[in-house]
C-alpha cells in the first residue's frame, strides 16, 4: 500500500491516539473492502501490546470481533446483490454468466476451506465473505468457518507482533509479513488461474486441436 494515510506511520500514530478503536475499526473497514492494510493494522495492536501500552487480550479481542463483524457485512453484501455485480464485472473481462456460474459452484464446494484460509491472504480477506454470500453458504456454516478462521489469523498476528516486537523492530516484522503473504497469494493465483487457463484452451481446442 502506497497511500500515505495508510503507510505504517500513520497507522502507528492512529493507534497511539485511538488504542483499541483503532484496531477494531482498520480491521472492520478492510474486511468491508476498504483498502485498508489490516494485516499490518493487527501487527501494530500485537506490538504495542508488546511493549505494554496496549493489553494483549484487548488486542486480540479487538482483531477478532472486527474480523467477524467485517466478514458477516461481507456475507450478506454478497447474500443481496453480489451475484449481479459480480456478472457486470465478469463481462468487462469477458466471463459469460454460464462461466461464472461454473466459478460459483466451485467455490460452493470449497467455500468452508476459502472462508477460513482466506483470513491469511489479503485479497481473500476481503473477497471470501462476499462470494461465500453469493454462492449461499448456509449463514450457521459461514458464521463458524468465519468466526474460527478470524480467531486463528487474530492469534497468530497479535502473537507473532507480541513476542518478535521485542526482537526485530517493527518495520521489519511488517516488511517480513508482507512479503510472505505476497508470495503465498502468488502461489495461491497460480493454483487457481492456471487451471482456468487449461480448461478454457482445452474448450477452445477441441477433440485435440
Amino acid at each position: 500500500m502506497s497511500l500515505e494515510f495508510i503507510s505504517l506511520e500513520n497507522i502507528q500514530r492512529i493507534a497511539h491516539e485511538y488504542g483499541y478503536w483503532a484496531i477494531f475499526f482498520g480491521i472492520l473497514l478492510e474486511n468491508l473492502g476498504i483498502p485498508i492494510p489490516g494485516e499490518t493494522v493487527t501487527l501494530v495492536g500485537g506490538f504495542l501490546a508488546g511493549s505494554h501500552e496496549l493489553n494483549y487480550w484487548l488486542v486480540l479481542g479487538d482483531a477478532v470481533t472486527g474480523a467477524v463483524i467485517g466478514g458477516i457485512c461481507g456475507y450478506w453484501i454478497g447474500r443481496t446483490g453480489g451475484w449481479s455485480m459480480l456478472v457486470r464485472f465478469g463481462s468487462l473481462f469477458r466471463f459469460s454468466e454460464a462461466r461464472l456460474l461454473s466459478i460459483k459452484e466451485q467455490f460452493s464446494e470449497n467455500a468452508a476451506k476459502a472462508v477460513f484460509f482466506g483470513r491469511f491472504f489479503a485479497l481473500l480477506r476481503i473477497f471470501a465473505a462476499p462470494m461465500a454470500g453469493i454462492a449461499e453458504m448456509p449463514f450457521g456454516k459461514f458464521c463458524f468457518y468465519n468466526i474460527l478462521g478470524a480467531t486463528v489469523w487474530a492469534s497468530v498476528m497479535v502473537t507473532l507482533s507480541f513476542f518478535a516486537g521485542t526482537i526485530v523492530s517493527l518495520e521489519q516484522l511488517v516488511a517480513w509479513v508482507s512479503k510472505f503473504a505476497i508470495a503465498a497469494l502468488l502461489i495461491l493465483a497460480a493454483f487457481i488461474i492456471i487451471p482456468l487457463w487449461l480448461e478454457a484452451r482445452q474448450a477452445n481446442n477441441p477433440a485435440g486441436e
